[in-house]
């Protein structure tokens, strides 16, 4: 069985704090993730969740970061290169390599969901995504970047307009970025908890193994 790695996006799953010792190292959300993990290694299927809100992500992608690079006077392009080291894998956004700074871009749903400020951001698991990506990258510090921007048509369905219709308010108003600066020891945290993840994989794999076996033998009559 190959040695998992786990992907940026997703590594935070994992770094939620076991509620009492007999749980173990780890917490059971970040168990409930593995299984589900398992389950995607063991019938060759990625368990692909949509939502209106994600639809927005994929299809404004763009209009965020020229957005972005508009309001920051940078000329930054998507990036394309996956990287990976022994423990993790990512894709990230953007990445400024004259200032070895990272930026990551969410494209907010509406007015509604779009963070004011900096505490608006804050958020655990992108907190640990960018961890990821700056020991892909090895940079000192990465951005996550809220960008607002127009709602396609098909997706705003029954909302108030003045959510998604956005752009007519000034640009500088409709980003907000928070920034994260590299940590040495949550690093060595992170890898601690793969190091554990992929043992309760190889564990669950087993289990599903033991419990399907290729031929049955028949019971008595």
């Amino acid at each position: 069985m190959r040695e998992i790695k786990f992907r940026c996006s997703s590594i935070g799953k994992l770094m939620t704090e076991p509620k009492s010792l007999k749980e173990g190292p780890l917490s059971v959300g970040a168990k409930t993730y593995i299984r589900e993990l398992a389950a995607q290694e063991i019938f060759g299927v990625d368990f692909v969740v949509s939502s209106k809100a994600m639809e927005k992500g994929i299809q404004c992608e763009q209009d965020s970061i020229d957005l972005f690079n508009r309001v920051r006077g940078l000329s930054l392009v998507k990036n394309s290169e996956r990287r990976s080291n022994e423990f993790l894998t990512g894709e990230c956004d953007l990445f400024n390599l004259r200032a070895r700074r990272g930026h990551d871009i969410k494209t907010s749903w509406s007015v509604a969901t779009f963070p004011i400020s900096t505490v608006d951001c804050e958020d655990k698991l992108y907190d640990w995504q960018m961890r990821g990506y700056m020991a892909l990258w090895d940079a000192a510090e990465w951005e996550v970047n809220y960008c607002l921007v127009d709602t396609p048509d098909k997706l705003i369905g029954f909302e108030p307009l003045p959510l998604h219709v956005v752009s007519h308010i000034p640009e500088y108003m409709r980003v907000t970025s928070w920034t994260i600066q590299r940590d040495p020891v949550k690093e060595a945290a992170m890898y601690q908890k793969v190091m554990h993840a992929r043992a309760y994989f190889a564990q669950v794999v087993a289990e599903f193994d033991a419990s399907h076996p290729e031929m049955h033998i028949l019971e008595a009559a």
